[in-house]
């Protein structure tokens, strides 16, 4: 049921936000690790589609012990306050009697940290992006709440989240751009191929297209997120060139068409997924 008391506090959220980024343009916002993000905010863990590849990879046990360095962590550089100290220190003493003393974190964080965990969970859309090589996955994510206003989050293998406050559309394109083409291959634009979904093997599509799939050194996929999924591009960077095949709907993959992009033509596929308008 939908919460107008919380759609407008919502709304002013962003607008404030936008009318900050727009004095100071797109900028680095903060940094947080899988197990900070899990102190933070631990239902997003399952609320929110961004991954935790350095969580997935513990124990149960190795978990609890992460989660409490990662709450000193948190106050130590000042990202997180936690107002009961002394309370917890008590419970801490008391640990091996029978007082039953418990207490509750009181934990209060930055304004970076608060626009991070709200942004990401407030968005009307969001663009995923993966960029798969021989090193491994990195993946981004575009939350997008207005042209204005978008927030970036690039998460590496080792599960660092980077968050990026972006006012631009060329600006998050420019950071998505940047790992679906780390090298700056893309060069020329190529003839559309029609593709047919019932032979997307490298042994029936065009040859040049197969070629191009084999000697891949990044692959990347971006799909738009939202109640409808978007149209579906994956790109394959070479060393020598720059591949898009585009999907117009994943649900009835019509429209396929691949080409070889050049580097305007790869901003302005990107920046149309960031654009795609919500259902």
């Amino acid at each position: 049921m939908a919460n107008p008391e919380l759609d407008s506090e919502l709304e002013k959220f962003r607008e404030l936000v936008g009318k900050a980024l727009a004095e100071g343009g797109s900028q680095p916002l903060i940094k947080l690790t899988d197990e900070e993000l899990a102190v933070l905010d631990p239902d997003a863990l399952e609320d929110v589609v961004v991954p935790t590849p350095h969580l997935a990879t513990l124990s149960e046990e190795q978990r609890e012990w992460v989660l409490a360095t990662a709450l000193r962590s948190l106050v130590s550089r000042g990202a997180v306050e936690v107002a009961n100290i002394a309370e917890l220190d008590a419970v801490l003493r008391s640990e091996g009697t029978d007082s039953g003393l418990t207490a509750d974190v009181d934990m209060r964080v930055t304004p970076e940290v608060s626009m991070a965990l709200a942004l990401r969970r407030t968005a009307a859309r969001v663009l995923a992006v993966e960029q798969q090589t021989s090193s491994g996955t990195v993946r981004a994510f575009v939350f997008v709440h207005s042209p204005e206003l978008m927030l970036i989050e690039q998460v590496t293998g080792g599960g660092l989240h980077i968050f990026t406050l972006a006012n631009k559309v060329q600006d998050a394109a420019g950071i998505v751009q940047a790992l679906v083409d780390p090298f700056g291959i893309a060069d020329r634009d190529g003839k559309a191929i029609q593709l047919d979904p019932s032979v997307l093997t490298t042994d029936a599509v065009d040859k040049s297209l197969a070629r191009v799939i084999d000697k891949a050194l990044v692959v990347g996929q971006l799909i738009v997120l939202a109640d409808e999924p978007g149209p579906l591009l994956t790109t394959y960077a070479t060393d020598r060139e720059v591949w898009a095949v585009n999907v117009d709907s994943p649900q009835a993959p019509t429209g396929i068409t691949a080409r070889a992009v050049s580097e305007r033509t790869l901003a302005e596929l990107i920046t149309k997924l960031i654009k795609q308008p919500v259902a």
